[in-house]
């Protein structure tokens, strides 16, 4: 794994300065901004009934990734304060996406899908492909989702500033470091 990768959130991650790599825009309001998207696999199983391949979609794991070259701070600003208020949008992230994996594997569970190919490879690639697009609107949602949360968090945190909310939240993050999930 290079620097310039995507960080995976795991319970054991935790995130430093060294890791926010871009430069920060003076003109940005936040003193520190985190990018963090959310990565995705899935199983594309695919069998042919008749003259017709179709194909389900199983096995989807969802992961937050933070984005160093993205991610910066304002250099007058480091303190750790602001870095466990980062942290914590990178455990929030995590907090989303278990509170709504479920929806997500409830909406392709037991579900068939038709392939659009002229033959059994070309039938491979478009559920490959086609099951990726299906994926990615939900994991769009999912982001909209997190950065609504996210923008919660910030506005009830002051960005870290009210000790008192923040401290709420980290009880809550705190959580995830204990938890096998």
């Amino acid at each position: 794994m290079t620097d310039n990768e995507p960080i995976t959130w795991d319970n054991s991650v935790i995130l430093s300065w060294f890791d926010f790599k871009a430069e920060h825009h003076v003109a940005k309001f936040e003193d520190a901004f985190s990018v963090i998207k959310y990565g995705f696999t899935w199983t594309v199983d695919s069998e042919k009934i008749g003259k017709e391949v179709i194909f389900s979609i199983k096995n989807i794991k969802i992961f937050p990734q933070f984005f160093p070259t993205l991610s910066s701070v304002r250099i007058s600003e480091k303190n750790e304060r602001l870095l466990n208020h980062e942290q914590g949008c990178f455990d929030l992230a995590e907090l989303v996406k278990r509170k709504y994996i479920a929806d997500i594997e409830k909406i392709f569970q037991g579900k068939s899908y038709p392939t659009r190919g002229k033959n059994e490879e070309q039938d491979k690639q478009y559920a490959r492909e086609d099951s990726g697009k299906m994926l990615n609107i939900e994991i769009e949602k999912l982001e909209n989702l997190f950065l609504k949360e996210k923008s919660e968090y910030q506005k009830l945190t002051e960005f870290g500033n009210n000790s008192q909310k923040q401290n709420q939240y980290n009880f809550e993050f705190n959580k995830l470091r204990i938890s096998n999930l």
